[in-house]
């Protein structure tokens, strides 16, 4: 399955960043300009495979409805987010953003493999970087050993989430188009709501907004590439 195979890929990369993380903190102005490359990579993956499905798919209805979930359930988990404090609620609301990370990924591979191989590479560089932040939030509350072990073991969802999509492969292309449109919706969230938000929190500079535009390209490169 190439979805489960290409979710293993952002898994290694969360794992790889907990360690990193636990050997030495990246710098703020780094990591803002790693997460606004990764902002652009996503992006365009968004923009490029998986919106031009949800025009074409045929059903407005399906569109809309898809769209509004996949809306309502990130506004409902950032809601949870602010709601609830300490680092059972953190971990737990982590692990539902990877899980619907892992989710969109396996949405995207059955729109086609070239799709979810492009937004699994958005996805690996999104996960990397949350992947650090996490370990160090985490690093000031536990022994540094026992934060990597908590990172490590939420990248499990990742390929969890890439699972619960196969069945939507067996539907009609009416239920396809209103999960993609679910899935495109979360994408964008991700990336005006937390990617740019928290990059926008550090310090910036037009060299690191740059990092956007410079994401953006890669992936329109790489796309080009495997035409």
């Amino acid at each position: 399955m190439a979805a489960l195979k290409f979710s293993l890929i952002p898994m290694i990369a969360i794992m790889f960043g907990a360690l990193v993380a636990g050997w030495r903190t990246p710098g703020e102005k780094l990591v803002a300009a790693m997460q606004h490359l990764a902002a652009g990579v996503v992006f365009a993956a968004a923009a490029t495979e998986i919106l031009p499905l949800v025009m074409h798919g045929g059903s407005p209805t399906a569109t809309l409805i898809g769209g509004a979930l996949g809306v309502a359930v990130m506004l409902g988990l950032k809601a949870a987010e602010s709601r609830f404090e300490g680092p059972l609620a953190l971990l737990a609301a982590i692990g539902l953003d990877l899980a619907i990370d892992g989710l969109v990924l396996g949405l995207a591979f059955i729109a086609g493999e070239k799709a979810g191989t492009l937004l699994a590479v958005a996805l690996t560089l999104e996960v990397l970087f949350l992947a650090l932040t996490l370990t160090n939030d985490l690093a000031g509350r536990y022994r540094k050993a026992k934060a990597i072990s908590l990172t490590c073991a939420l990248a499990v969802l990742v390929p969890i989430g890439a699972l619960i999509a196969q069945p939507v492969a067996l539907l009609s292309p009416i239920w396809i188009t209103g999960f993609l449109s679910f899935g495109l919706m979360a994408l964008l969230y991700l990336v005006t709501e937390e990617l740019l938000v928290e990059a926008h929190e550090k310090p910036d500079s037009p060299l690191i907004s740059a990092m956007f535009f410079v994401g953006f390209l890669i992936l329109l490169l790489i796309e080009e590439i495997m035409a």
